[in-house]
């Protein structure tokens, strides 16, 4: 997600800039035409009347050399422009200024309608041709205009920045993410942050009431559970039928099985792991004789067996294996200990059948309710033992595994990462699924 909200977030920042400039573009064109088409006739029209003026002074002048040389010379100077007189045969009269090699405008001269001459003139010779000079104010203006736009985007897209990481840290479990209302977000972007905030405090409160509610439904269950097994005891000294006692035994165990299933995935569910450095050898001791096994059935082949864990879950999960075992692997054979690099794995052997294809990966799904000769699980059976192992070994840094033995039988387990050095924690929950 993280990835993706980054690409959102740099798209949308690129799309902006790329539309103000280009509207800054299309803005410029546009103004450049409407003055063209607005100012062109304008221009034609004064260009029309400065050549009657300058026909009209040079008509005055004619038959007059002196004051029409002295004329020559005075628009020359005073316009910094070369001026030509020439006669109808083309011949020269006057020159002010340097010689046109090229005339850039030509006012013909004329009395009564009878043709004079033309007057001949030329600038561009006089004027250094500089393209910078026009250039560079138009680049200068296009750069300002672009870094406005620039800074514009980014002022449009912080807000949507600021939403994506409040939706992404919320999706990854951090119930308490908020979205910032900027100084100066206003509009539809303060509304959806006020209106997101809002949703994230509701689910807040609501996941809050849910695991309140489950630990005290938990905890309400499982005092009539102890009692009932109180009950039991004293009616098996009292000289109760020992069949419907064991009965009601296995239902209470059944019970309180599943109850503490429920527990330990609601702990996954909220990330309320407590790790600390244990030893792997002793969580499999512990699990060996609170299923009523023997500890001869441990095998370790780890020289490190330190690792950093939830005591409570690691427990279940080795609870859950060797339960597994029992029901549908005709008991365990052993439990092993291995290293593997950076993991130590758990897993029990079985005496079972073994498994069906692809039952490799689906008895770890949740409710799968299939054995492995194809009839359904016992009663009492919600199928959330494995899946409870997987998610308890991605919580701890491994992972879940099943693989048909050799000789025989299943082997299901997991892996836990090592304890690491001082102050590496846990990995957390929230990502598992």
């Amino acid at each position: 997600m993280g990835r993706l909200g980054h690409f959102v977030r740099a798209r949308l920042h690129r799309r902006l800039f790329l539309w103000f400039g280009l509207s800054i573009l299309a803005t410029g064109l546009v103004v450049v035409t409407v003055l063209n088409l607005v100012g062109g006739n304008t221009w034609k029209q004064e260009t029309d009347r400065m050549r009657t003026f300058a026909a009209h002074r040079f008509e005055e002048v004619w038959d007059e050399p002196a004051r029409r040389d002295a004329l020559v010379r005075s628009v020359a100077t005073d316009l910094d422009i070369g001026v030509e007189l020439r006669d109808t045969s083309d011949a020269l009269l006057s020159r002010g200024g340097e010689p046109c090699r090229r005339s850039e405008l030509s006012v013909p001269v004329e009395r009564n309608g009878v043709p004079l001459g033309v007057v001949r003139v030329c600038y561009s010779a006089f004027r250094p041709r500089n393209p910078l000079r026009a250039a560079l104010p138009l680049f200068l203006a296009g750069a300002v205009l672009w870094m406005a736009a620039g800074k514009l985007a980014r002022r449009l897209a912080r807000p949507v920045d600021t939403l994506v990481k409040a939706t992404e840290a919320l999706g990854a479990g951090r119930l308490d993410a908020r979205a910032e209302v900027l100084p100066h977000t206003t509009g539809e972007f303060a509304v959806l942050a006020v209106a997101f905030n809002d949703m994230a405090a509701r689910i807040e409160k609501q996941v809050a009431d849910q695991r309140e509610l489950l630990a005290a439904v938990s905890h309400e269950l499982r005092t009539p559970l102890a009692r009932m097994r109180v009950l039991t005891e004293l009616l098996r000294d009292g000289g109760g039928n020992p069949r419907t006692l064991d009965q009601v035994d296995r239902e209470v165990v059944e019970l309180d099985a599943l109850v503490g299933e429920l527990l330990a995935s609601s702990r996954l569910d909220f990330g309320q792991l407590t790790p600390r450095v244990l030893d792997a050898r002793t969580l499999a001791a512990q699990a060996l004789e609170r299923a009523g096994l023997s500890v001869e059935l441990l095998d370790v082949e780890a020289a490190d067996a330190g690792l950093q864990g939830d005591a409570t879950l690691l427990g279940r999960a080795l609870a859950n294996l060797l339960e597994n075992a029992r029901r549908h692997g005709t008991g365990a054979e052993a439990l092993r200990l291995q290293e593997r690099g950076e993991h130590l794995a758990f897993f029990v052997d079985d005496r079972g059948q073994g498994l069906q294809p692809g039952e490799e990966v689906r008895i770890f799904q949740p409710f799968y309710r299939k054995d492995r000769g194809g009839e359904a699980r016992e009663a009492g059976s919600l199928g959330l033992g494995l899946a409870l192992v997987q998610r308890i070994a991605r919580a701890h840094g491994g992972e879940a595994f099943a693989e048909n033995r050799a000789g025989g039988g299943a082997r299901v387990g997991f892996t836990v990462r090592k304890a690491g050095p001082p102050g590496v924690s846990v990995p957390s929950t929230n990502a598992v699924g």
